[in-house]
């Protein structure tokens, strides 16, 4: 038994007895949170004073803001746009990847990535084409400075991945040309990382992000059932009195509405919202062309609305005919799957890029069958390793 089912059940009871009252402050947040997007919603140069004011108490303050003039004009923080035609002709590439941690209960340590990438061409006859891209590394190349490989700069490795491929598939291909990935464009760097490998390849995704840009290609991000809410922190930050500004980073009237849920309700399926600028610490590393946008967008359909958010650099979103290509191409993608409100692509993107644990135990042999075959040493697993093995492994 790997659960005491009593204690949990005991807990459910206890929350299911909180939940009505919880229920009734959430619906009351809710009010407050539509009042202040129709009070705020045209007030921009107010909200930029305030999230400047804001920034000096919590510089780590992360929310939405209007369009910068410089960018476009400025929309409505309630605006809702509907999707336009479907471009006549138009490539589509769609990026995921998974990896293989180095993993120190194995014989041999190393580490994998893999990207898959899937193109499609609106107007032409030809069926979608798999594309995969295959990285070991071991070695030296599992160590920083600091020693091996983290999580966190595996991730960014594999993310730098995915948008080099596209930025490879795209060479010469005629406009326009959309591209977009799972998840959001925004890559955090970890707090004491930054003068570690970690900055390299942050280094290289952007370096990715600008030959797309010289390509004139339409980058995006692909967020579903985004958990963070920087339109809700931007409508606290406006409604926070002054006497509450200096502790503005534990002000939160608004806490446990989500983006998400505001959109659901406001957008029609297809439509999309305004183009908000992205207020983060990490905006240091992603200027000019680069700065990051994002709007919310119905990819659902009439009765059971689905809003995800779709992160673009600037370059596109200051262009009013690519959102629009990437709205129209976007939403088209997700009828694709029928119930399942996701663009097809991605889907099959993911497909392609994905490592299974079978994989992972015939890459591992490769490598300790190529290292006998050389008379080289190889290690032995661990022993936690080989006691779980005697029952057989569920996952990886």
């Amino acid at each position: 038994m790997s659960l005491d089912f009593q204690q949990v059940q005991d807990q459910v009871r206890q929350m299911g007895e909180n939940a009505q009252e919880r229920e009734r402050e959430l619906l009351n947040k809710r009010k407050l949170a539509d009042e202040l997007l129709e009070r705020y919603a045209t007030q921009f140069d107010f909200l930029r004073r305030k999230v400047e004011q804001a920034a000096h108490s919590d510089p780590s303050l992360r929310c939405a803001l209007s369009l910068s003039p410089e960018v476009a004009a400025p929309e409505a923080l309630n605006a809702s746009f509907p999707a336009s035609q479907l471009p006549y002709k138009a490539t589509i590439l769609a990026a995921d990847g998974s990896q293989i941690s180095p993993d120190r209960h194995a014989e041999v340590q190393y580490c994998l990535i893999n990207v898959g990438a899937i193109q499609m061409s609106l107007g032409y006859p030809e069926p979608p084409r798999p594309h995969i891209f295959s990285k070991l590394l071991y070695d030296q190349e599992l160590y920083t400075t600091h020693g091996m490989l983290t999580d966190a700069t595996l991730a960014l490795m594999r993310d730098t991945n995915e948008r080099t491929k596209l930025a490879d598939l795209a060479e010469g291909l005629q406009a326009p040309v959309i591209t977009f990935t799972d998840g959001q464009m925004e890559l955090m760097v970890s707090a004491g990382e930054e003068t570690t490998g970690f900055q390299k390849y942050l280094e290289d995704y952007r370096q990715a992000l600008k030959r797309l840009y010289r390509q004139g290609v339409i980058v995006s991000g692909y967020l579903e059932k985004p958990s963070s809410s920087p339109l809700m922190r931007l409508l606290e930050v406006a409604h926070a009195p002054e006497e509450k500004m200096a502790e503005i980073q534990t002000y939160h009237p608004l806490q446990g509405i989500l983006d998400f849920e505001i959109f659901c309700d406001l957008l029609k399926p297809g439509e999309r919202s305004a183009v908000f600028m992205l207020r983060s610490p990490s905006a240091k590393f992603y200027k000019d062309e680069l700065a990051l946008h994002f709007f919310y967008l119905n990819v659902g359909r009439p009765g059971h609305g689905w809003v995800a958010r779709i992160d673009v650099p600037a370059w596109v979103a200051g262009d009013a005919d690519q959102v629009n290509v990437l709205q129209a191409v976007l939403v088209e993608q997700c009828k694709m799957m029928g119930s399942r409100h996701y663009p097809y692509l991605l889907h099959r993107a993911h497909e392609t890029a994905l490592v299974t644990l079978e994989d992972k135990d015939q890459v591992t042999q490769m490598i300790v069958l190529e290292l006998h075959r050389r008379g080289v040493r190889v290690g032995e697993r661990s022993q936690k390793q080989e006691a779980k093995d005697m029952v057989g492994r569920t996952r990886y």
